[in-house]
């Protein structure tokens, strides 16, 4: 079987670890399928240390524009495989090639005043139409995502397969005592700090985990840091005002994006970690920290009590006082904090990507066997 997939993300945040995990267990379950795998050159050696049955086709042309309409069908058919994954939600209609798609939420949908523009939610709206109506399958990765797939597209129920995302192994295994030292040293970490991971887009609702942090500062906790781990915050001013606003530019800390490595230290470090999300398709840092054995804090909306189980405490997002006391407990409980890091260790493991990957392997056979079919 001959499979062609689009990984141009694969470095990137969010669908890149879907593609990176996706790519690596294929690679290790799979040597009898070739895998043709559309990426950037600069990703070329990456893809080739994959295995002798992976083969690199690079391309220049962005994700989400008018080129890669034409460019990607073109790749495909040229390659003539038995079919074509695209880990996001755009399936150019030129493509000729039985589909699998992987629709990971629907957040545009949901949210789209947090679009940039009218124009960016009908490129949203109308390409995840497309894709949910032209492929042979959709994949998504919640029960969550796959009742938001079947109300906006009214789509077949057994087109849709929820197969969940799973942790990188890194967050598995405990860092040495000098990675701890360095971390430690680098950013300066000699106070109980409140982690933050992902990215600070309005809908993640770190302005109330902000004022949530306030809140617990003015109850005692004045010895308390935060950490925001994802975007820079240049990029939202809104966020820097509301550090402004309630005095905590010497005790929040935006610290961009950091290498993998480091993160997973930071994870181990943290007193708690607090993931107020409005709307997740998956919400994959969470699991992280539980597998990290760090307590978690998080919205009881979305996917995320799907996901998290009996393993977190569960708060309602809007209301920052909510968000405050689930921090303070956690903070505050040494009973509650053991059953959480405990719960979430177990929980954790229940998520895998090589039991992900086998999923997705048996609907690539299901829709190269329908080709073949017909």
């Amino acid at each position: 079987m001959r499979i062609a997939i689009d990984a141009r993300k694969l470095h990137d945040y969010g669908i890149g670890t879907y593609v990176r995990n996706l790519l690596r267990h294929l690679a290790r379950q799979d040597r009898e399928s070739e895998y043709v795998v559309i990426c950037r050159p600069a990703h070329t050696s990456s893809v080739l240390q994959l295995g002798e049955n992976f083969r690199a086709v690079p391309t220049r042309t962005p994700s989400y524009s008018v080129s890669e309409q034409f460019v990607i069908p073109a790749i495909v058919g040229r390659e003539k495989p038995d079919l074509f994954h695209t880990p996001h939600y755009v399936l150019p209609p030129l493509t000729r090639c039985p589909s699998v798609v992987t629709i990971h939420d629907c957040i545009h949908l949901m949210f789209p005043q947090y679009l940039p523009n009218r124009f960016a939610y009908a490129y949203a709206r109308t390409f995840m139409s497309a894709a949910a109506h032209r492929s042979a399958r959709i994949l998504t990765v919640s029960e969550t995502s796959k009742r938001d797939i079947l109300r906006f597209f009214a789509v077949p129920d057994d087109k849709v397969t929820v197969i969940p995302n799973a942790i990188d192994e890194r967050f598995g295994t405990a860092p040495t005592e000098d990675e701890v030292r360095r971390v430690r040293e680098r950013y300066q970490l000699s106070d109980e700090f409140v982690l933050y991971t992902g990215n600070i887009k309005p809908h993640k609702n770190v302005d109330r985990l902000i004022e949530a942090f306030h809140q617990l500062r003015e109850e005692g906790f004045g010895h308390l840091r935060l950490l925001i781990i994802g975007d820079e915050i240049s990029t939202h001013p809104s966020l820097r005002r509301a550090v402004h606003r309630w005095k905590l530019h010497k005790h929040v800390r935006f610290l961009g994006f950091v290498p993998d490595q480091t993160l997973a230290v930071l994870y181990r470090l943290a007193a708690v970690f607090v993931f107020p999300s409005l709307y997740e398709g998956f919400g994959l840092p969470p699991l992280e920290a539980m597998a990290s054995g760090t307590p978690v804090v998080t919205s009881n909306v979305s996917s995320l009590p799907e996901v998290v189980g009996d393993a977190a405490v569960l708060i309602d997002p809007l209301d920052p006082a909510a968000i405050a006391s689930g921090i303070r407990q956690v903070l505050t409980d040494p009973a509650l904090r053991a059953r959480l890091v405990a719960r979430g260790l177990d929980r954790a493991r229940a998520f895998s990507w090589e039991a992900s990957v086998r999923q997705v392997r048996v609907i690539y056979g299901q829709v190269a066997a329908e080709r073949h079919a017909d």
